[in-house]
């Protein structure tokens, strides 16, 4: 089994945004860090027959890029076929720093496919059949010259000039914006072309914590689990594309691993795939999702451990952990375990214990190279604007999970004057448990143990401190799930001369939606089905936002007293009906379902999806009062 880093009593020369960024910490202490280390060195020592270290492959030249072309959906581009043919409309909706970054890796794979004297990589014109096959050889000796990436640059070189692109320079006390209207990677590339990012180098956050506010548009702010199951599956290729342009940009490579195979002895909770727990779980409870083990060790600790002094830290005893998870495995699913009777610091142990022992990080064994590089980025806006990608492309189940630990461990550093675990306590206790896994190589750079301890630190710290930030969908990766699914319900067909005809319909459209813009009212009809049998008539205007309308809904629901289809699921709080405890969704036309900010102007939204219907349901987080 691999060994686990040992703490360096020299810290190894880094660079200057770096050092800086590890002075500012004001010298934190990384004791719990080690200590924390030593006591996973020595669970896992004690348990080393239980498990063994699958040799990790070295990729071929090309293969990376290969599967990051697959994983990216673009399969057809390597001349295999595709499980969803519709994916290629992807390249119709990137920006030009997306699709250089897919230029790029489609380029290396087939320089190393000729060198390898195989077959030759589809061309991306032979997809399109932009050209007769005459010019087809001649033209793939220069795929740069092909029509349709000429067009997705110069559309986007011309939407990065017209584009208003506001940046502050770094401001420590002050809020700052967090744009994210604009792709991560434009603004980027904006930065580099002046001089605020060797500005904002300089300027480091250091300990104190920037407040960041994301302006909410017209279209207001769209958190993760707005959307539907159906378009969520669409943002992870998105995000990645976006993740690999940003880090073209910055210079940072962005490295993934392949996923080792760990063999486990056969348990029911602890080193059980996520999945495999979830899918358990769901035949006792439906729609769970996250492991109830995982609940029910947060809930304990919340209720009894929260004031408890070194709470994480602590670590408590190896020999009663091993019993109790011996006692969870036999008793958890029967309901015979009593938690009544475990010790707090215990039960900090088992919640440690299980993360550690899933079969793959929780992380996940392909991306946790890429969070642990994150703390590279020197400034912080860029490092969140990374994390928030990195999060968007993990499996829902990973993603769910790692949310409700997370939310958690934002409690413990509430309640800091009792336990006295404040953030950074906090983030060196548990960063060790998120990046440190048996099932990966861990090659630690002599010399350089301290640098990687104060970023994996760091990166944790940052999950938990801005989490919210983090697990919200920025507005563009949302428009271009709505161009996605605009192009896969017109199956247009990209071939011969009917890509001209797609150009020439999408500035249509475009010119429709301006003209659309200058109506300065609209009425439509919002849907209550399953609370009402009547549905509401709204006028719109340039001030309608959704909150209106849910009032409005609540007003005319009073006075007028519509006919109730079932009074059972009109939700009630406090015997009032609450517009807060309603929720207005949008349904149809270029997005399957979107549960929309209160602050999102109507107006504007029916603009952008006018075939969508809008319906009222009730807050599924809120408790119905019977």
């Amino acid at each position: 089994m691999n060994q686990l880093p040992p703490k360096s009593a020299v810290a190894s020369p880094v660079s200057e945004s770096t050092n800086s960024r590890g002075e500012a910490l004001d010298n934190l202490s990384m004791d719990s860090f080690w200590l924390e280390v030593e006591n996973i060195k020595q669970s896992a020592e004690a348990e080393q027959e239980e498990c063994s270290l699958a040799d990790v492959k070295t990729q071929e030249e090309g293969e990376a890029e290969a599967e990051w072309l697959q994983d990216a959906g673009l399969a057809e581009l390597l001349g295999e076929p595709a499980g969803d043919k519709d994916n290629l409309v992807l390249l119709s909706t990137l920006t030009r720093t997306q699709a250089a970054a897919v230029q790029r890796r489609l380029d290396t794979y087939s320089r190393s496919r000729r060198r390898r004297n195989k077959h030759p990589v589809r061309d991306v014109r032979d997809i399109f059949a932009a050209s007769s096959s005459q010019d087809t050889a001649a033209e793939k000796e220069e795929p740069s010259t092909d029509p349709l990436w000429h067009n997705l640059r110069t559309s986007s070189t011309q939407r990065t000039e017209t584009q208003d692109y506001s940046c502050t320079v770094r401001n420590p006390g002050k809020e700052e914006v967090f744009n994210m209207d604009v792709a991560y990677s434009e603004q980027a590339a904006v930065l580099l072309k002046g001089s605020f990012l060797s500005e904002s180098r300089k300027l480091k956050d250091g300990n104190a914590l920037i407040r960041f506010k994301i302006p909410k548009g017209r279209l207001g702010v769209t958190r993760i689990g707005d959307l539907s199951a159906q378009d969520m599956k669409k943002i992870p290729t998105l995000a990645l594309i976006e993740l690999t342009a940003l880090c073209d940009i910055l210079g940072f490579e962005l490295k993934r691993n392949k996923a080792a195979k760990l063999k486990t002895t056969e348990k029911r909770l602890f080193g059980v795939p996520l999945n495999t727990l979830l899918e358990n779980d769901q035949k006792l409870l439906p729609n769970t999702k996250v492991p109830l083990l995982l609940q029910a060790l947060l809930s304990c600790l919340e209720k009894r451990g929260l004031e408890t002094e070194g709470i994480l830290r602590v670590s408590g005893s190896q020999t009663r952990i091993k019993s109790l998870e011996q006692k969870l495995e036999r008793d958890f699913y029967s309901g015979l375990f009593r938690w009544d009777d475990v010790h707090q610091n215990d039960v900090s142990g088992l919640l440690k214990r299980f993360i550690r022992e899933l079969p793959a990080p929780l992380l996940t064994a392909e991306y946790l190279p890429a969070f642990a590089a994150v703390q590279n980025i020197p400034d912080l806006k860029q490092r969140l604007q990374a994390l928030n990608l990195l999060i968007l492309i993990l499996p829902e189940s990973n993603r769910n999970t790692l949310k409700a630990l997370l939310e958690f461990l934002s409690k413990v550093v509430a309640r800091e004057k009792n336990n006295k675990m404040n953030l950074w306590n906090v983030s060196t206790v548990m960063a060790p448990n998120l990046f440190m896994h048996k099932g990966l190589p861990n090659k630690i750079p002599e010399g350089k143990e301290k640098q990687l301890a104060e970023g994996a630190a760091d990166v944790v710290r940052m999950m938990i401190h801005y989490q919210d930030l983090l697990w919200t969908v920025s507005s563009f990766l949302v428009a271009q799930v709505r161009k996605l699914n605009e192009s896969n319900s017109r199956r247009y067909q990209f071939c011969d001369k009917r890509i001209k005809n797609l150009l020439r319909k999408i500035h249509a459209d475009k010119d429709k939606v301006e003209k659309n813009q200058g109506e300065p009212s609209k009425v439509v009809k919002v849907h209550a089905s399953l609370l009402l049998k009547d549905s509401l008539e709204v006028h719109l205007n340039n001030a309608t936002r959704v909150a209106d309308v849910l009032r409005q809904f609540q007003k005319n629901l009073c006075q007028n007293g519509w006919n109730i289809v079932n009074t059972v699921n009109l939700l009630k709080c406090n015997n009032s009906t609450e517009c807060t405890n309603l929720l207005l969704y949008e349904v149809g036309g270029n997005i399957g379902e979107h549960c929309l900010d209160p602050d999102t102007y109507l107006l504007d939204l029916y603009h952008i999806n006018p075939h969508a219907e809008w319906i009222i349901k009730q807050n599924p987080s809120c408790p119905r009062m019977f």
